[in-house]
């Protein structure tokens, strides 16, 4: 491979990482619409945000479903952090609504 054949071939995927990227964003903010209504409902049931067996739910599911090249570490450690923020996002909306 030429360089200039690199060059190009590292575009070609860069534009596909972006398109990626976006969805994943689309995904993420779909998510957090969801987990924004389970804040309200928690919110009114005066329930924990925090649910150590759910999250063990969610990190089970993902890594089920996950068929590679990702281990199945690397998909924990992601969907631990998507839950970390997602439980800031609850917890944000849970004390807005509890100020209102």
């Amino acid at each position: 491979m030429t360089p200039k054949e690199a060059r190009s071939a590292l575009a070609e995927c860069r534009g596909l990482i972006d398109v990626v990227d976006r969805q994943i964003v689309e995904l993420l903010n779909q998510r957090t619409r969801i987990v924004e209504q389970i804040g309200q409902i928690k919110s009114q049931m005066q329930m924990p945000i925090y649910e150590p067996k759910r999250e063990d739910e969610v990190f089970a599911n993902a890594m089920a479903s996950n068929p590679g090249p990702l281990s199945p570490e690397a998909v924990k450690r992601i969907f631990e952090r998507i839950i970390d923020e997602m439980r800031v996002v609850q917890k944000t909306k849970m004390e807005k609504e509890s100020q209102c």
